[in-house]
C-alpha cells in the first residue's frame, strides 16, 4: 500500500520532532558529576542590627546554574536547624525543617533563596553576632553561604500609657508599637543617648510634657524601626525613607515642652503641636535639633508659642513648617525642602511652601520672627504669609536668605537676601545613593547665606549645629550651619 505524499511528509516531520524531543529531554537530565559547581550572588549575607523579637526584612540570594545541562540540587538546608534565628524560603517554597530535596535548576537559569531572621527576645543583653549557613549538596559537592546578623535587645512598649513623671533609661533602645501616651500633667524625660524606634503606624501622644535632653556628642534619636536597607542596586537605608511610622503629637493646652539635641526623622509627621483652647498658650522650645524627612509635615504649631534655635528642619511632602496662632521665633534655623530629590520618597512633594504662616483662621495673635535663618527648597516660593490684612501684619524677618520668585513688599522684612536663579545655597541638596551621600545643608562656599547673619544675635549662639564656631572667619552665616573649608571639617 502506498501512502499519499503529504501523509508521508507529516510522518517524517513527526518522527524528526519526536527524535528532537528525546534529545531535548536528554539535555534536561540532571547530572551527578563531580564537576557541578553552583554560583551565588554573594557568599555572605549580612543583616543590619535586628531588634529582639522583631522579624527583619526578607533578604535574597540568587543561585546560578551556568552549565548547559540542568542541575539537580540534592539538598538545600539551613545548618542551624530548629535552633537557628534564620529561616529560608527556596524559590517560593517553605519547609518547617528548613531543608529542601531535589531542587532542579534548568540549564543557564537561576533561582532565588529568601532569608529572614528573628532574634529571640530572651537572649542576653547587648548586641550579639548570630551566624548560620545554608548548605547546598550537589553532585557530591558541598557549598555554603554564610549568614550573620547582629541582635539588639530592646525595651518594648505596646499601647503604653505613662501615668507618672518618668525618666527613660538610655541603657538600651525602646521599640514602640501601637502608641506611647503621656498622661495629662505628667512629664517624660529623655536623657542623652536615648533611642526610640517606632514601628509602622506607631505614634507618641503627649498630653503632659516632653523633655528631650540630648547632647552634641550623644543626641536623642527618634525614628522608624527598620534598620535594614532597601535592596536597590545601591542599597538605601530605611532611615532615609519617609512614612516609616506616625509622629509625635503634643496635645496639652498647658504643655511646656523642651527639646535639645534631638534627631527626629522618617515618619508621617514630625512634631504636631496643637491647642484648640484660646485661653491657654502651651510652649515648645527646640534647640540644636534636626527634624527631617517626613511624608507630610515636620513642624506644625497651632495656637502655641514656639522658639526654634540652631536647628535644621528639612524635607517634607507638604509644609515643612506650618504656623497658625501664637508667638513663633526662629533664630539660626535652616528650613529646606528638597523632598523630591530623595529617590526613595514614596510620593511627590505638593506645591505648598516650606514655610506657611496662616493668619486667616488664627485664634491667638501672631507676630513671627525669623532672624539669621534660611528658608529654601525646590519650589519657586518657599514662604507664604496668608493674611486678610497684609499691611497690618506684624513680625520681624531679618538677616536671612529666603527663596521666593517675587520678594514680599512688606515692612516686616529687612536685610533679606531674596532668591536668584544663580544661587548655589547648599553643599548638597539631594541624596546621591551611588555615592552614598545624603543631604548636606551646610552653606556652599559661594552661598548667599554666607556672612549674612546679624553678628550680635550670632554672638548669643556662637556654635553651629555641628558645634563649630560661627566666628572662625569673623562673619557668621545665616542658618544652622557655618561654612568651613573641606580640609578643616
Amino acid at each position: 500500500m502506498r501512502f499519499p505524499f503529504h501523509i508521508s511528509l507529516i510522518t517524517l516531520i513527526l518522527s524528526i520532532f519526536l527524535l528532537f524531543s528525546l534529545f531535548s529531554c536528554d539535555e534536561t537530565l540532571t547530572p551527578e558529576a563531580d564537576d557541578v559547581v553552583l554560583e551565588f550572588s554573594k557568599d555572605t549575607l549580612t543583616f543590619d542590627t535586628v531588634f529582639t523579637g522583631v522579624g527583619s526584612a526578607t533578604a535574597k540570594i540568587l543561585i546560578y546554574n551556568k552549565k548547559n545541562k540542568a542541575v539537580n540540587i540534592q539538598n538545600i538546608a539551613l545548618k542551624g536547624s530548629g535552633i537557628s534565628p534564620f529561616r529560608i524560603n527556596v524559590d517560593g517554597e517553605v519547609s518547617a525543617s528548613n531543608s529542601f530535596n531535589d531542587i532542579i535548576i534548568r540549564a543557564k537559569d537561576s533561582m532565588y533563596v529568601f532569608v529572614e531572621v528573628k532574634i529571640d527576645p530572651h537572649k542576653p543583653n547587648a548586641p550579639l553576632l548570630y551566624q548560620d549557613s545554608i548548605e547546598f549538596f550537589t553532585g557530591g559537592k558541598r557549598q555554603r553561604i554564610l549568614l550573620e546578623a547582629w541582635g539588639q535587645e530592646v525595651e518594648r512598649f505596646h499601647n503604653k500609657t505613662i501615668s507618672h513623671d518618668t525618666i527613660l533609661s538610655n541603657s538600651k533602645p525602646y521599640l514602640i508599637t501601637g502608641y506611647l501616651e503621656i498622661d495629662s500633667a505628667k512629664t517624660i524625660k529623655l536623657p542623652e543617648g536615648t533611642q526610640l524606634y517606632f514601628h509602622h503606624n506607631a505614634n507618641m501622644f503627649v498630653y503632659g510634657n516632653l523633655e528631650v535632653n540630648g547632647s552634641l556628642s550623644d543626641p536623642v534619636l527618634i525614628r522608624g524601626d527598620r534598620l535594614d536597607k532597601i535592596a536597590f542596586v545601591d542599597p538605601i537605608p530605611y532611615q532615609y525613607v519617609p512614612g516609616q511610622w506616625g509622629g509625635i503629637y503634643l496635645l496639652s493646652k498647658r504643655g511646656n515642652h523642651k527639646i535639645n539635641y534631638l534627631n527626629l526623622s522618617s515618619g508621617y509627621v514630625g512634631l504636631y503641636f496643637y491647642n484648640s483652647d484660646r485661653d491657654f498658650r502651651p510652649k515648645l522650645e527646640i534647640s540644636n535639633s534636626k527634624i527631617h524627612n517626613f511624608l507630610l509635615y515636620n513642624l506644625v504649631a497651632v495656637n502655641g508659642d514656639v522658639k526654634v534655635v540652631n536647628s535644621e528642619i528639612s524635607n517634607s511632602g507638604s509644609f515643612t513648617v506650618y504656623l497658625n496662632g501664637g508667638k513663633h521665633i526662629f533664630y539660626h534655623t535652616t528650613i529646606a525642602n528638597f523632598y523630591n530629590s530623595n529617590p526613595v520618597s514614596p510620593n511627590s512633594r505638593d506645591r505648598n511652601p516650606a514655610v506657611m504662616i496662616m493668619e486667616l483662621n488664627r485664634a491667638l495673635p501672631m507676630a513671627p520672627v525669623f532672624k539669621n535663618c534660611i528658608i529654601s527648597g525646590s519650589n519657586e516660593n518657599e514662604l507664604t504669609i496668608a493674611s486678610k490684612f497684609p499691611d497690618q501684619f506684624t513680625g520681624d524677618f531679618s538677616n536671612s536668605y529666603i527663596r521666593r520668585s517675587k520678594a514680599y513688599n512688606m515692612n516686616i522684612f529687612s536685610s533679606i537676601r531674596w532668591y536668584s536663579y544663580r544661587d548655589s545655597v547648599f553643599e548638597h541638596n539631594r541624596y546621591d545613593a551611588e555615592k552614598k551621600r545624603y543631604f548636606d545643608f551646610t552653606p556652599d562656599s559661594i552661598s548667599p547665606a554666607r556672612g549674612w547673619a546679624d553678628i550680635n544675635l550670632a554672638g548669643q549662639y556662637p556654635e553651629d549645629l555641628y558645634g563649630r564656631s560661627r566666628f572662625a572667619d569673623g562673619k557668621p552665616d545665616a542658618g544652622a550651619y557655618e561654612w568651613y573649608p573641606v580640609n578643616s571639617r
